[in-house]
């Protein structure tokens, strides 16, 4: 897939404020600095953590007390404006300039994950979701991860089984309720090291399911890739 991108227009102004300063990755300097880094998370679910005396666990009580079936999980921003902005635009109204611009950048801020993986996969989009959007956002990101980071993209690795409930009103128990034998893989991933890539990790049950059936199939691990965080 072909993605228009900031450069494509030819005007290389910030998507953002739209200033001419030569911004990078289509986000200007000033701009780049408004994007909230998450800077200390659990390193299982990469729920932000305040920062923890040298030598103290960086799980959350949720991940200590039932591990989850990621064993890493990575995120570049906390979900909050502009981040969130961008990835609205990206996700609903088709500004994939916005959804380029902002993986390249976390492909950079992520770039030491790179050696922990052997391929990427996507959470896939149900046909109906897929034709209805005309595109999947966890694809682009994972596809410019992979050529960032030199790594195979199965963008078929994992279907989407059947439609489920639209998630944003439920809780991590219902979403996984929801999403009860959703995915079914269709890649070769036995003892291989899998990223699961997607846009944004809310209470983190749609990597949960997806992870479950990877691992079922034979994957050795799976570590979680996400654009940013909800808290």
């Amino acid at each position: 897939m072909v993605y228009n991108d900031w450069r494509q227009s030819g005007l290389l102004r910030c998507i953002l404020c739209g200033g001419g300063a030569e911004p990078r990755f289509g986000v200007c300097e000033g701009c780049a600095r408004d994007l909230l880094l998450i800077e200390t998370a659990c390193r299982t679910c990469a729920m932000p953590l305040p920062p923890a005396p040298a030598g103290r666990s960086r799980q959350c009580p949720s991940c200590l007390s039932r591990p989850p079936a990621c064993t890493a999980t990575r995120c570049a921003w906390h979900y909050g404006f502009p981040v969130s902005q961008l990835i609205q635009h990206f996700k609903y109204e088709g500004d994939l300039a916005a959804g380029h611009s902002l993986a390249t950048l976390a492909a950079e801020t992520l770039a030491d994950m790179a050696g922990s993986l052997d391929l990427l996969i996507p959470i896939p989009l149900h046909w109906r979701r897929y034709w209805q959007r005309g595109f999947n956002q966890a694809q682009l990101v994972a596809e410019t991860l992979g050529n960032a980071w030199q790594l195979p993209v199965l963008t078929r690795g994992l279907r989407k089984c059947h439609a489920s409930e639209r998630q944003q009103s439920l809780d991590k128990k219902q979403r996984l309720r929801n999403l009860s034998g959703s995915f079914a893989v269709r890649a070769a991933v036995e003892g291989r090291r899998v990223g699961l890539v997607d846009d944004v990790i809310t209470t983190g049950a749609t990597m949960e399911a997806a992870a479950g059936a990877l691992l079922e199939a034979g994957a050795a691990q799976i570590s979680a890739i996400a654009l940013a965080r909800t808290p």
